[in-house]
């Protein structure tokens, strides 16, 4: 079953089929910059794509050239004039940034052109990152005088490593989708006329999968990643739970009749 919802008056589009999810900035006219509405919306889009839609994986990608050039700066002047209205501002780009971050499905960020800002830091809360070769980095918070999110900079430490999200940080400096996957931030770089297929690929390769086992492999990475003992001890009660679903009976006769299986997450 196909499905699609807009928010933000369009400019945030979920969509799902064969189980894939897909959420797209589009703000193409202004390289997909993210205003305040677009960043509320991300959680919303989130959640109807993984609770009704049932989306086994989620990609998230920029409409158009471009991945999301990050926070749209015309609105600073009213939305983050100052520390009280950036406190407000910012807990609207922590929201976004966590139900990417803590989406029960695996999250890929499907990125062409510029990936800056804000951009940056919604790709480094998905799962698996894969680029177009020539896509652009930039983390320029420092450039305008301002700290990036601290919630975000976790995100872009474990993504990044250390010292590359130094650099990142303390240069705002753009940097190329060479030397992103020499740093680990990209899975891959891929040239443009494939670059379609391939995110189609290794999201239908994730979607055909158990969506239960799925979620107790992500929980359990993301415990490793936090070092967070309530996360690990989640992951060990869901992954007890597989033996106990249709998903198992499932893929045991699919195994044994030599066919692919077809997983519902029950």
């Amino acid at each position: 079953m196909n499905f699609e919802h807009d928010f933000a008056g369009g400019l945030i589009r979920a969509t799902c089929g064969d189980a894939i999810g897909t959420i797209t900035i589009s703000n193409p006219d202004r390289k997909n910059a993210v205003t305040a509405a677009m960043w509320r919306a991300i959680p919303q889009a989130v959640r109807i794509l993984t609770d009704e839609a049932h989306a086994h994986v989620v990609v998230l990608r920029g409409g158009g050239a471009d991945f999301s050039a990050g926070a749209d700066i015309s609105e600073f002047d009213s939305l983050r004039k100052n520390s009280e209205t950036a406190v407000a501002y910012e807990a609207l780009n922590s929201q976004a940034f966590e139900a990417i971050r803590h989406c029960r499905v695996p999250t890929i960020a499907a990125i062409r052109g510029i990936c800056y800002g804000g951009g940056f830091g919604l790709a480094a809360a998905c799962d698996l990152r894969i680029a177009e070769r020539g896509a652009r980095f930039s983390v320029p918070a420092v450039r305008l005088g301002i700290a990036y999110p601290a919630d975000a900079v976790q995100d872009i430490v474990n993504a990044l490593g250390a010292q590359m999200a130094k650099v990142t940080l303390f240069t705002g400096a753009p940097m190329s989708s060479e030397k992103m996957v020499a740093a680990g931030f990209l899975l891959e770089e891929i040239e443009a006329n494939a670059f379609d297929s391939e995110v189609s690929a290794l999201a239908h390769a994730i979607a055909a999968n158990a969506p239960i086992a799925l979620h107790a492999s992500k929980l359990a990475i993301r415990a490793a990643i936090e070092q967070n003992p309530d996360l690990l001890r989640e992951a060990e009660v869901i992954g007890a739970e597989t033996f106990d679903s249709a998903d198992y009976t499932e893929g045991r006769a699919a195994f044994a009749e030599r066919r692919k299986p077809h997983f519902t997450g029950k």
